[in-house]
């Protein structure tokens, strides 16, 4: 229980574009977040894992 609790604040916790962007766990996807994601706004790793696989999903144009 007290390990779920534990995931459930590290889920919510927000950042900023820029550290998302250095994080080591985007560090594959980083041009991706640059272009999806807003420079005066806060991101949950869930908010950002959603964006991205919308994205990856998406039809070529």
């Amino acid at each position: 229980m007290a390990k779920e609790n534990a995931a459930v604040k590290r889920a919510a916790i927000k950042y900023s574009k820029e550290q998302l962007i250095r994080s080591d766990r985007y560090m594959k996807r980083r041009d991706l977040l640059g272009a999806l994601l807003k420079d005066d706004e806060r991101y949950t790793f869930t908010e950002v894992d959603a964006m991205v696989d919308h994205y990856m999903k998406g039809k070529v144009k």
